[in-house]
C-alpha cells in the first residue's frame, strides 16, 4: 500500500471512530487531517467538496470518498470510504447489540443521554467550519447566515436553500 493510501486509511479509520453524530459531526478533524496536517487541499477545495457532497442524493459521508478520489484517484476514494464506514460501522453494530441487551437500565440510560450534547457540539463544530471555509466576502456570509436562518426558522426544504445557494454562486461568485 503506498504512503498516501496508507495516510488515508489511517487518517479516517481514526476519525471514523469519533464520529458520534455521524460524520458530518467529524468534519472539523477531517479538514485539520486533510488540509493542516496533510495539506492535500485548501480549505477552499474542501468545502467544496463537502457542497458537492451534500448535492449529490446519499450519505453525509459522500464527502470522503471525494477527499479520497481528489488525493490519490479510485484506490484512494475506496480506502478513505472504508476506513471512513467500516470501524464506525463495526463499533455501532456491537453498541446495538449491547444496548439491545441493556434495553432499560439506568446506565445505558445515562450513557445515551450523555452522546447527545457530544453528537450536537461535534455537529455545531462542522456548521462553523464551513461557514468560515465559505466567509471569503460580504456575499459568502450574507448567504451562509441567510441561508442558516432560513433551513433552522422555517420549514423550507433545505434543498431549495441549496439550490438558490448554488444559483447566487453561479451568478455573483463564479470566477470570469
Amino acid at each position: 500500500m503506498s504512503a498516501i493510501l496508507w495516510q488515508l486509511a489511517t487518517g479516517f479509520a481514526a476519525i471514523s471512530l469519533m464520529a458520534v453524530g455521524g460524520g458530518i459531526a467529524v468534519l472539523p478533524e477531517m479538514s485539520r487531517l486533510v488540509v493542516e496536517v496533510q495539506g492535500w487541499m485548501t480549505h477552499a477545495r474542501f468545502a467544496e467538496l463537502y457542497a458537492l457532497a451534500q448535492a449529490a442524493p446519499g450519505p453525509n459521508v459522500l464527502v470522503v470518498g471525494l477527499i479520497g478520489w481528489q488525493v490519490a484517484g479510485l484506490a484512494g476514494m475506496l480506502v478513505a470510504t472504508a476506513a471512513m464506514t467500516l470501524p464506525s460501522g463495526a463499533l455501532a453494530f456491537g453498541f446495538s447489540r449491547l444496548r439491545r441487551r441493556l434495553a432499560g437500565s439506568a446506565r445505558m440510560e445515562l450513557v445515551e443521554k450523555g452522546l447527545v450534547p457530544i453528537a450536537v457540539g461535534l455537529i455545531l463544530a462542522s456548521g462553523l467550519l464551513l461557514g468560515h471555509a465559505a466567509a471569503t466576502g460580504w456575499l459568502p456570509v450574507a448567504m451562509v447566515v441567510a441561508s442558516s436562518l432560513i433551513v433552522w426558522r422555517t420549514t423550507v426544504n433545505p434543498l431549495w436553500v441549496l439550490g438558490a445557494g448554488a444559483l447566487v454562486g453561479a451568478l455573483f461568485l463564479s470566477p470570469p
